[in-house]
């Protein structure tokens, strides 16, 4: 059986920069391991590695210019012009250190409404990402649409 990884990124203390903890804590799919990186993703780059996952699936908080709680694929090409939540390393530098390791690599960012510490996600973005986790549950990673070049 093919093995899949999410890997949830973001802080959830502040805000809507906590929704790609909150997908991650809440995706739970036969073949797929769910983790919860917080602002680290790197560090679980060894059990990606000894998976070998057919895809890699990143969700991180991010301003696309979108409405809240909209979500998109966002290509390697566009990561440069979208602003992410708070994280240590580059996604792109992550992105590009396991290209050889997942047969398919997504990230998928969702539009932010508001990032204050000691919030809680708000309702559009908690709503949007509940969406995505139907799209992610039906295996349908192809409906996903992907954020389009300026």
């Amino acid at each position: 059986m093919e093995t899949n990884i999410l890997l949830g990124i973001g802080n959830p203390l502040n805000g809507d920069d906590g929704v790609g903890i909150y997908v991650s804590e809440q995706f739970r799919k036969a073949g797929w391991i769910s983790l919860a990186c917080g602002t680290a993703p790197e560090n679980f780059t060894g059990i990606v590695r000894k998976t070998r996952p057919s895809c890699l699936v990143l969700v991180d908080s991010a301003d696309m210019g979108r409405s809240t709680g909209e979500y998109r694929i966002i290509p390697r090409s566009r990561i440069a012009d979208v602003s992410m939540g708070t994280h240590q390393l580059p996604l792109s530098l992550l992105i590009d250190f396991l290209s050889d390791t997942a047969g398919r690599i997504l990230l998928i960012g969702i539009q932010p409404e508001r990032a204050g510490t000691g919030e809680e996600i708000s309702l559009p973005v908690r709503e949007g990402a509940d969406r995505l986790l139907q799209v992610l549950s039906s295996g349908e990673l192809d409906r996903i649409p992907v954020l389009e070049s300026k």
